[in-house]
């Protein structure tokens, strides 16, 4: 039997959060607008640099650098803070704040309160970057403009006490703009090549701070963009987020099974592991369940993963010989959640759940 391909306009049609077209009016900020400006023409000089005058050791420590980045957010302010997928040892958390602080992309407490919000309210006026609003707006537009009203009043109505009372997370937020963005992520990226390997300050700082700064956003951005946009949906039709082209997931570390994600928010490894191999984060995650400094690893079995595909994906889901004989689940729809602890998440997927490397504090 064939797949059936969902296009866009159906998702929008069967989207039933999508009432009628609304007429936005862009209020700029138009300090962001110059912050982004200065970003990128700082990263094209950079990129000039690049081929015209830095030394080699420069270019790869800017890659390093993007990869540890990328590695803060998706481990990080991501699966641990935003979703509570596993538990981690002090000595983790402590590296994952550093790494996440390199990207750039506000504190880890602000950056997981907003993407809890953008799960439960996924591509509403009050998700932040509600992909119905277009690709451009979905990508990097959002942080350019002032947010609708219902995002502001869902923040102002929205409190997540487990974030509050992290310690890592709140001191970052104390210091973010007086030590941990400076100082962290950009004064000891920049310091290091000039004065371990003589690189010359103008490189330093264009090439391992400017590019890097960059890349990592894009990178980034396309989670919100491309994998809302492009791909297939065999968990469930009627949400946007799709399972994204491969490349998405390589250059993001694992984060483009996006409509898996999305239905199964808290699995560690937000994708459907087996089928799906470009996942970095996931096996970094593993390494640090290995030497015991992740734990409470939590996934979701095959019966609920066939289960909710049966139910409401688009077809396009491999099936193995695992699971093509369970029977269709019945129940209806459940909330949106955004991760292991939300008070909506139900019974359905609780019986399912699957917690490896279990420690008991």
């Amino acid at each position: 039997m064939s797949a059936e391909v969902i296009t866009d306009s159906q998702v929008i049609q069967n989207t039933t959060k999508v009432k009628q077209k609304k007429e936005y009016k862009w209020k700029f900020i138009w300090r962001n607008i110059a912050l982004f400006s200065a970003m990128h023409i700082g990263a094209i000089y950079g990129l000039y640099l690049i081929f015209t005058s830095a030394q080699w050791k420069t270019t790869f420590y800017a890659w390093f650098l993007h990869v540890l980045s990328i590695e803060g957010m998706t481990a990080g302010a991501h699966r641990l803070w935003s979703h509570r997928s596993y538990k981690a040892k002090l000595p983790l958390q402590i590296f994952l704040i550093i790494c996440q602080t390199l990207t750039l992309q506000k504190d880890a407490y602000e950056w997981a309160f907003l993407h809890r919000i953008h799960h439960k309210c996924v591509d509403t006026d009050a998700d932040p970057h509600n992909s119905f609003r277009g690709f451009f707006f979905s990508h990097f537009g959002w942080l350019l403009i002032e947010p609708e009203p219902e995002l502001v009043e869902k923040c102002k109505n929205t409190q997540y006490s487990d974030l509050q009372s992290d310690k890592i997370l709140m001191f970052q937020k104390k210091y973010y703009f007086v030590f941990f963005a400076p100082v962290v992520g950009i004064l000891i990226p920049t310091a290091i090549p000039y004065y371990f390997w003589n690189e010359t300050i103008e490189n330093s700082f264009f090439i391992a701070t400017m590019v890097r700064f960059c890349f990592v956003g894009h990178t980034l951005f396309f989670i919100n963009s491309v994998a809302h946009v492009f791909g297939t949906r065999p968990y469930d039709k009627n949400i946007c987020p799709t399972e994204s082209p491969p490349l998405i997931s390589f250059i993001t570390l694992g984060e483009g099974w996006h409509n898996y994600h999305h239905i199964f928010p808290w699995d560690y490894r937000t994708a459907e592991i087996g089928k799906y191999r470009i996942n970095i984060t996931t096996m970094f995650l593993n390494l640090m369940a290995a030497i015991g400094w992740a734990y409470d690893l939590k996934t979701v079995s095959l019966e609920s993963i066939a289960k909710r595909a049966s139910r409401t994906g688009d077809g396009t889901r491999i099936l193995d010989k695992r699971t093509t004989n369970l029977v269709q689940h019945q129940n209806s729809e459940s909330d949106l959640i955004w991760g292991w602890g939300d008070k909506d998440m139900g019974d359905e997927y609780l019986n399912y759940v699957k917690i490896t490397n279990r420690k008991y504090d």
